[in-house]
């Protein structure tokens, strides 16, 4: 009996510190200290209270109130503001009071994507220099943790902080460089959100409802449906436990003859909650950031989607439509970084599934305010993490500080534009020279292949004819019908404007997709 009121007495002191809990006024870990709010536009404050409690946010002379909702959110908007150094205190009362103080006013970016950007400063060649050129109180750093889960949520674990050499190391090396340089050319506060993800998908960064309900994606919503009801069935289950009791079997024989236990065996769920099944990541690490006041995006990701290159070029630009519409702040900049070279270099030209991807990138800058940096430069042959992200970060930037902060500056990498063929001659024009057309390391134009009705390509002599010109040929293409350039996973390639910025990788040619489904017509 005495056993029995002690489990109550516990119970009822949950309950009641559970109900208390619920009562207490609650931020997310977006809203706090040290944050960094976006100039020149308004921006929503949330949280949690009890529901019907009158909620009160006051910034300076700002003073918004809301009400708790049934489910106890409330949120309050606030007026525009111009950047400031001069550090704001926010109050937020309710069922009780939150101070949040040092708020700045300035530019709010977020780095997503798979490995390329979470690769932290600390990896990049410059790491010693660059760290000690990081001590800057007025670039602000937050990152969300790594959550891949079906169900949204509402908050995550995390902390905005100052930029200073130690904690630069363990941030995004493309987002640091990146905001360091916004910081230092515009002398305004910049906050940046890293929420990157290595190795992740791009259809698990969507919310899974909205991407079932495009017939474009069926094929690949239905092929996960039938990879989870396998994964969750009894068969399967009972496969994984049986290899679970043989390593333990395994690894007392191994602990008992004094040598290495074997590796456990991988438990399929995983996959479930990892980066690639659809909607993990936009419920476990974007939702939770989802409205906060942001300037823009960039993104480095793509190489997880490779394979499935063709499929990529639809599913690249839905993503990005699909977060401009959920963030509500219209068509905001959204930047990313074109695929590097990677991997042996080829003898032959031919198709790439690589190359294909890079296309459905390049044509994603159909949408407004968007730009691509082009790095099939930067790349390392052995290395898909090449250790060069300043150079990355200095390409993304120029497309902000032209399109978004009105610099006189040519973001673009020189693009094809349009092909005449004469004889056995193709002539190329293209746009965005940056003042012209050079090559680097050479003299001889390295790079371009061409093909007749046989579709069987060879390297082809090509030649800088004028400022936005090249003229391409080979001996044994007697009637060329198409041209490429840069058309491989790690190509032979030198064409540059004259402002540094690499030619970008292109065809002339509508073949067929490598990477097309073949049950898509």
């Amino acid at each position: 009996m005495l056993s029995y009121f002690r489990t109550l007495l516990l119970t009822l002191t949950l309950s009641a510190v559970a109900i208390n809990a619920q009562a207490n006024l609650k931020l997310p870990a977006i809203i706090a200290s040290h944050m960094v709010l976006q100039q020149k536009q308004t921006n929503p404050i949330w949280g949690w209270d009890k529901p019907g409690t009158k909620v009160t946010v006051t910034l300076g002379d700002q003073v918004k109130k809301a009400t708790a909702g049934d489910d106890g959110k409330w949120t309050v908007i606030l007026d525009k503001l111009d950047a400031s150094y001069d550090p704001k205190v926010m109050t937020v009362e309710g069922t009780s009071k939150r101070v949040i103080k040092d708020v700045l006013v300035g530019e709010v970016w977020m780095c997503s994507g798979q490995s390329n950007m979470g690769m932290t400063v600390s990896g990049d060649w410059k790491f010693e220099v660059e760290s000690l050129a990081s001590l800057h109180p007025g670039l602000r750093l937050i990152t969300v943790p790594r959550v891949g889960t079906q169900e949204l949520q509402k908050d995550f674990v995390g902390t905005w902080e100052s930029a200073n050499p130690t904690n630069c190391k363990s941030f995004s090396a493309v987002g640091f460089f990146y905001g360091r340089y916004l910081h230092e050319i515009l002398d305004v506060p910049v906050g940046l959100i890293n929420n990157s993800w290595g190795g992740s998908a791009a259809e698990a960064w969507v919310r899974r409802s909205s991407l079932e309900k495009d017939t474009r994606f069926k094929l690949l919503t239905d092929g996960w449906k039938t990879r989870e009801a396998f994964i969750e069935s009894d068969a399967e289950k009972a496969k994984y436990q049986a290899a679970v009791d043989a390593w333990k079997t395994k690894t007392a024989e191994a602990k008992a003859a004094g040598k290495q236990a074997p590796r456990p065996p991988r438990n399929p769920e995983a996959l479930l909650s990892g980066n690639s099944r659809p909607g993990n990541i936009f419920n476990g690490m974007v939702y939770p950031t989802l409205g906060y006041g942001i300037k823009g995006v960039i993104w480095y990701q793509g190489e997880s989607n490779a394979s499935r290159a063709w499929e990529y070029g639809q599913l690249f630009p839905y993503m990005i439509e699909q977060w401009r519409a959920e963030w509500g702040q219209g068509d905001f900049p959204f930047y990313w970084v074109q695929l590097a070279d990677f991997r042996a270099e080829v003898d032959q030209p031919g198709d790439s599934q690589w190359a294909e991807l890079r296309e459905s990138q390049t044509k994603t800058m159909s949408l407004p305010r968007t730009g691509e940096a082009v790095i099939i430069d930067l790349g390392e042959g052995n290395d898909i993490h090449p250790k060069n992200k300043y150079d990355v970060a200095a390409r993304l930037v120029r497309w902000a500080l032209a399109k978004d902060y009105g610099f006189n500056i040519e973001p673009q990498s020189p693009t094809y534009k349009d092909v005449s063929i004469t004889g056995n001659k193709a002539t190329l024009k293209f746009d965005h020279i940056g003042g012209g057309m050079r090559t680097v390391d050479v003299a001889e134009v390295r790079g371009f292949a061409i093909c007749g009705e046989d579709k069987k390509w060879v390297w082809a002599d090509a030649k800088i004819t004028g400022n936005d010109t090249v003229e391409v040929s080979s001996k044994d293409v007697a009637a060329p019908v198409a041209v490429r350039y840069a058309w491989a996973e790690n190509p032979v390639c030198n064409v540059f404007g004259k402002n540094g910025l690499p030619l970008t990788p292109f065809r002339t040619d509508d073949f067929p997709m490598t990477t097309k489904p073949a049950e898509v017509e």
